[in-house]
């Protein structure tokens, strides 16, 4: 089975109209899109999704942020799809993200980075499971699958 992860499109994304573009990237990149829902994040939820980060300086602002505006939560599927996506994220401050990256195009500070994603197959299998049912996660296959995920080897 490929690799999962979740993908989070922060609500400074979705406040500046940014859903279409960045959903594009990762579609673009061939990640296969297996579950979405657009949702508001209750405060407890938050804390959950940043437990590891409880008692560091930045927890409280972090959960405020996630939960104080709507956001679109995916599943991406490929082979080596967290490191891919990471990439594709940037750095995770804007002001210091390389441009050709989500946040190296789209944000310009460090207080609001556009985006969350999985950073091991650990913490996406966890992440998941915050946000989705298993049954809400699609298995289907691409038409153009060959061709994304294909090898002349």
């Amino acid at each position: 089975m490929a690799q999962r992860t979740l993908i989070i499109l922060k609500p400074d994304a979705v406040q500046r109209h940014l859903i279409g573009q960045i959903v594009s990237r990762f579609e673009q990149k061939g990640l296969k899109i297996v579950a979405a829902k657009f949702i508001q994040i209750p405060q407890d939820l938050a804390r959950r999704h940043y437990a590891v980060h409880e008692g560091k300086p930045f927890f409280e602002g972090v959960v405020e942020y996630l939960a104080s505006s709507p956001v679109l939560v995916m599943v991406l599927q490929a082979d080596g799809v967290i490191n891919m996506a990471r990439k594709l994220m940037g750095k995770t401050f804007g002001n210091e993200a390389e441009p050709g990256t989500i946040r190296g195009d789209f944000g310009a500070c460090r207080g609001y980075n556009l985006v969350h994603g999985s950073d091991s197959p650990e913490s996406a299998a966890f992440e998941i499971g915050l946000y989705f049912k298993p049954e809400e996660i699609v298995d289907y296959t691409l038409a153009d699958e060959d061709w994304l995920y294909g090898s002349n080897e």
